[in-house]
C-alpha cells in the first residue's frame, strides 16, 4: 500500500509533487502524532509540576553531560530567563547539579543528579515505547524516510546540533 501511495505522489523525473491537501494531512499527522509523543512524558511531568521546557532541558543535559548554559540556551532556542527558571527548578529539586567551569569560572556546567537520570529513564522509555511500536508498524524503509524528512525541515544551525549528538554516539 506505501508503495502504491507512493507511485501516486511521484511524478516528472523521480521528483516529488504534492498537492495542498496532501501537504495539509502530513500537516494534521504531526500536530496529532506530537500529542501523542508527549502525552505520557507529560503525565509524568505534570505530577511533579513541571512542563515541557523542563523535559528538554533533562533530555539535553543528559544527552551531552556538561554542556554549558550557553550551549542548551543555543540547543533550546529559549531566553535565558525561561531556562534560568526551568534550572533553577530542577536544580533545587535535586535534579540537576550545576558545576563552575575549571578553564573558564564564568560557566556553568550541567549534570543530571542520580534522581535526575531517574526521572529522564522514565521520560525516555516512555517515549522510546511509542517510538518503537510505530517504527516496528511502519518498517524499516519508512523509519529512514521518516528521519530524512525531518532532518529536511530542521533549521541548518539545529541541524548541526542534531548531527553533533548523533556523531556523538551518545
Amino acid at each position: 500500500m506505501a508503495e502504491s501511495a507512493a507511485k501516486t505522489i511521484m511524478s516528472g523525473e523521480g521528483r516529488l509533487f504534492l498537492t495542498d491537501e496532501q501537504l495539509r494531512k502530513g500537516i494534521e499527522a504531526m500536530f496529532f502524532a506530537y500529542r501523542g509523543f508527549t502525552a505520557d512524558p507529560d503525565r509524568i511531568l505534570e505530577e511533579r509540576g513541571y512542563g515541557r521546557a523542563h523535559h528538554r532541558a533533562i533530555h539535553f543535559i543528559h544527552r551531552s553531560p556538561g554542556t554549558t548554559v550557553n550551549n542548551l540556551l543555543s540547543i533550546l532556542g529559549v531566553t535565558k530567563q525561561s531556562l534560568n527558571r526551568v534550572l533553577r527548578t530542577l536544580i533545587d529539586d535535586g535534579l540537576v547539579e550545576s558545576r563552575i567551569g575549571t578553564s573558564d569560572k564564568r560557566e556553568r556546567h550541567l549534570y543530571l543528579t542520580e534522581a535526575g537520570e531517574e526521572l529522564e529513564q522514565a521520560l525516555s522509555d516512555a517515549q522510546r515505547s511509542r517510538m518503537r511500536a510505530a517504527y516496528r508498524a511502519a518498517g524499516p524503509e519508512a523509519v529512514a524516510g521518516f528521519r530524512q524528512v525531518l532532518e529536511a525541515m530542521m533549521d541548518p544551525d539545529l541541524r548541526r546540533h542534531y548531527s553533533a549528538l548523533r556523531e556523538a554516539g551518545q
